[in-house]
C-alpha cells in the first residue's frame, strides 16, 4: 500500500511440496505456501496499483472517487487490524478485480465499465477493511446499478439515477452507513436481515468443529462472475435454503470419502458464485486463479454432483497457486500456439489449458474411485460409469501430452508423478456394463472431436477420392494424410453420449424422475444429441446403426453422425475395418465424402466407404 515499506516474504515450491501437490492434495504447509504466495501476490498487485496511479488518471483523479482517502483508509486499517484487511484482500472477488483494474490501465482489457468505477472499487475495498477494523472513517464509494457494495459484507440497494455513480460510506462508533442524496441505509452484519435496503453477504456453513467450512454464497460482488462483471442478481431465500442443504450434504460425504481434500479445501476454499443452471447432470462450474478461492457454480442436481464439481475447481485453485510460483511449462513464441485436443472439452486447447484439465480430472478420477462404492444420493453403476470414463480419458490425455517438448524439468516431474497414480488406476476392477459404457463414451467423445477439428490435406482426400470413384482396391497405402488442425467453432455438447447414459443410468435405477427412459424422447433431454446417440446409450446399437445412416443420408457431412456410426458399428461388433476407421480416423471419412459430393453430387455408403479406408490402417 502507499507508503507502507512492506516487506514481502519469499516463497519458493520445495520439490516435496511438488509431490505432495501431485500425489493429492497436500498437508497444512503445503496449503499454508500456496495461500501465504497468494496474499504475497495481491499484495504486490496493489503496490502495483498504487505505482500505475501514483500521478493521477485524469477520469479518475477529477473523478466522484478519488483514491487518496482509499489508500490512506486501507493504512490505517493496516495498522490497526492486520487480519481485518486481510479478510478483503485475500477474498476472491478482490482478486478479480485487481487483475481486471490492472489489465484496463494497461489497455489490454476492453471491458465498458467507467475506469473510475473499476478504480474506485479500491474505495469500497477500504470501506470493508475500514469497517471491519472498528474504525471512523468517511469515504465515497462507486455505485453499479444501483448498488453500493461493501465486499465481504453486503451491499445497499438505493435509488440511482443511472448505472454508474456515487455513495459515501460513513463508520463511527461501530456503526456503519451508506448515504445518498435521497436515502441513507445502514451497514448490518449478517444475522441482521431486517435493515430496509440493506442486502447482506450470505453464507453457507457445514461440518462442526475442525470439519466446518463455511463459504460465502456471493451474488452481489460485481466481479464475482468473469471475465466481465456482472450485475446483482439476488437469489430468493428458498434458492439459498437449497444450496444450503446441498452443501452440508456434500460436505458430509467429502468428509467420509475425501477427508484429506475436505482438509484441504477448509484453507483454500472462500466462496461460491452461483451461476444458471444449464440442463440435467451438465453442470456449469469455472475458476480462475485471479479469484484464487472463488468458484463459478450453478446450482447442482444433487449433493453429490456438488461435491465432484468441488473436487474439480479447488484442484484449479491449487494448480493455478502453484503457476503463480514456479512454472510447469515454457512459453509458445509463436503467433500461433498448439491446440490439443481435451477429452473433457469441446474445443482444442493450449498447453496450459490440458495441464490444467489433467489435473482438475485427476482429482475428479480419484473422488469416483472412491464414492463409487457408495450408494449415497446415486447408483453403484453411474459411480462405476464415472471412474471409467475419466480414468480412460485421463489417461488419453496423458498420452498425448507426457512427453511435450514445452514441458519444464519440474513440470515433466509434475506430469510423471500424476501419470503414475492414474496408471496405478488402471487395473482397479469395474463391473462389465458401467465399463464398457465409460470406454464407449470415451472414444466417442474423441472421434467426434476429430470429425469436427480435423482435415486431412486437400490433395490426399481429392486423390482419394478420385480412387473410390475408379474403384480402386483402397487409398493409396503410401500417401500422407497431411491431417491438421482447423477448429470448428460450431463443434458443441460432444458430451452427449456420455449424458445420455447418465440418463439411462439415473433412470434405471429410479432416480430419473421426470426422466424419459425412450430412447427416441430422452434425445430431447440432451442438447447436441442425436437419436442414434440415445440409441447407442440405450444398449441398441442396430437401431442406433441405422439412425446414423439415416441421418448421413440427409446430411454427409454431419460430424456427429460419422462419430456415432463407428461407435455403432464397434458395439454391434460387424464391419471391423468400417469401425476402426470410425472411431479412430472420422475425418477422413467425413472429409472424402465431402469431395465425393462436390465432385459427382452422389455421396458414398457410408459403411462401405469406411470400411474401404480402413483397409489401409494398421493394426491397432
Amino acid at each position: 500500500m502507499s507508503g507502507s515499506g512492506l516487506v514481502l516474504p519469499r516463497h519458493r515450491v520445495p520439490a516435496e511440496s511438488l509431490i505432495a501437490l501431485a500425489e493429492g492434495d497436500g498437508d497444512d504447509h503445503v496449503l499454508d505456501l500456496l495461500v501465504s504466495a497468494e496474499r504475497s501476490r495481491r499484495l504486490l498487485l496493489l503496490r502495483l496499483l498504487d505505482e500505475m496511479t501514483s500521478h493521477g488518471v485524469p477520469e479518475v483523479s477529477d473523478g466522484p472517487v478519488p483514491l487518496t482517502p482509499a489508500w490512506e483508509l486501507l493504512a490505517r486499517a493496516q495498522h490497526a487490524a492486520p487480519d481485518a484487511v486481510d479478510k478483503v484482500l485475500m477474498y476472491p472477488q478482490t482478486g478479480m478485480w485487481l487483475s481486471s483494474a490492472l489489465r484496463r490501465l494497461r489497455g489490454t482489457d476492453r471491458e465498458t465499465t467507467p475506469l473510475w468505477v473499476v478504480l474506485g472499487h479500491l474505495s469500497a475495498v477500504a470501506a470493508a477493511a475500514g469497517i471491519r477494523a472498528g474504525l471512523d472513517f468517511t469515504i465515497t464509494v462507486p455505485m453499479r446499478h444501483g448498488y453500493a457494495l461493501v465486499p465481504t459484507l453486503g451491499a445497499a440497494e438505493l435509488t440511482a439515477p443511472g448505472p454508474w455513480t456515487s455513495a459515501q460510506v460513513e463508520a463511527a462508533a461501530g456503526q456503519a452507513w451508506i448515504t445518498t442524496p435521497n436515502r441513507r441505509v445502514q451497514v448490518a452484519p449478517d444475522s441482521d436481515r431486517g435493515r430496509p435496503g440493506w442486502r447482506p453477504l450470505r453464507w453457507i456453513t457445514a461440518g462442526n468443529g475442525d470439519s466446518e467450512l463455511a463459504l460465502a454464497l456471493d451474488d452481489l460482488d460485481p466481479y464475482r462472475i468473469y471475465p466481465r462483471p456482472s450485475a446483482p442478481q439476488r437469489l430468493p431465500d428458498d434458492r439459498v435454503a437449497r444450496w444450503q442443504e446441498l452443501f452440508e450434504h456434500s460436505w458430509a460425504l467429502l468428509l467420509r470419502d475425501e477427508p484429506q481434500t475436505a482438509t484441504a479445501m477448509r484453507r483454500g476454499l472462500i466462496s461460491f458464485s452461483p451461476i444458471e443452471a444449464g440442463e440435467r447432470l451438465r453442470p456449469r462450474s469455472a475458476s480462475t486463479g485471479d479469484a484464487f478461492g472463488g468458484v463459478l457454480v450453478s446450482e447442482p442436481d444433487d449433493a453429490v454432483q456438488l461435491a465432484a464439481t468441488m473436487v474439480h475447481e479447488f484442484q484449479h485453485t491449487k494448480l493455478s497457486g502453484l503457476l503463480h510460483l514456479t512454472s510447469l511449462y515454457t512459453a509458445d513464441a509463436s503467433q500461433n500456439e498448439e491446440r490439443l485436443y481435451a477429452p473433457w472439452r469441446d474445443d482444442p486447447r493450449p498447453l496450459g489449458g490440458l495441464l490444467q484439465g489433467i489435473y482438475a480430472f485427476t482429482g475428479v478420477t480419484r473422488f469416483w474411485r472412491t464414492h463409487r462404492h457408495s450408494d449415497v444420493g446415486r447408483t453403484p453403476e453411474l459411480g462405476h460409469f464415472e471412474f471409467a470414463l475419466w480414468r480412460s480419458q485421463l489417461w488419453s490425455a496423458f498420452e498425448s501430452v507426457c512427453d511435450h517438448w514445452r514441458l519444464t524439468p519440474l513440470g515433466r516431474r509434475f506430469l510423471d508423478t500424476l501419470r503414475n497414480r492414474c496408471a496405478a488406476w488402471l487395473d482397479d476392477p469395474v463391473p462389465d456394463v458401467p465399463g464398457r459404457l465409460g470406454r464407449m463414451c470415451a472414444a466417442h467423445h474423441r472421434a467426434r472431436w476429430r470429425a469436427h477439428h480435423l482435415r486431412p490435406a486437400r490433395e490426399w482426400t481429392d486423390a482419394t477420392a478420385l480412387r473410390w470413384i475408379d474403384a480402386a482396391d483402397g487409398p493409396a497405402e503410401s500417401a500422407e494424410t497431411g491431417t491438421r488442425l482447423a477448429p470448428d467453432r460450431s463443434a458443441m455438447h460432444l458430451d452427449s453420449l456420455a449424458t445420455l447414459v447418465r440418463h439411462r443410468l439415473q433412470g434405471t435405477a429410479g432416480h430419473g424422475a421426470g426422466q424419459s427412459t425412450d430412447p427416441t424422447r430422452a434425445v430431447l433431454q440432451v442438447r447436441g444429441a442425436l437419436e442414434g446417440d440415445a440409441l447407442l446409450a440405450a444398449g441398441q446399437p442396430n437401431a442406433a446403426r441405422r439412425s446414423y445412416l439415416a441421418h448421413l443420408s440427409a446430411d454427409p457431412d454431419d460430424a456427429a453422425a460419422w462419430a456415432g456410426l463407428g461407435g455403432a458399428l464397434t458395439a454391434e461388433g460387424v464391419e471391423p475395418e468400417a469401425a476402426g476407421l470410425l472411431t479412430r480416423y472420422p475425418e477422413r471419412a467425413r472429409a472424402v465424402q465431402r469431395a465425393l459430393v462436390a465432385s459427382s453430387g452422389r455421396p458414398g455408403d457410408p459403411v462401405r466407404l469406411a470400411a474401404w479406408l480402413g483397409r489401409a490402417l494398421p493394426a491397432s
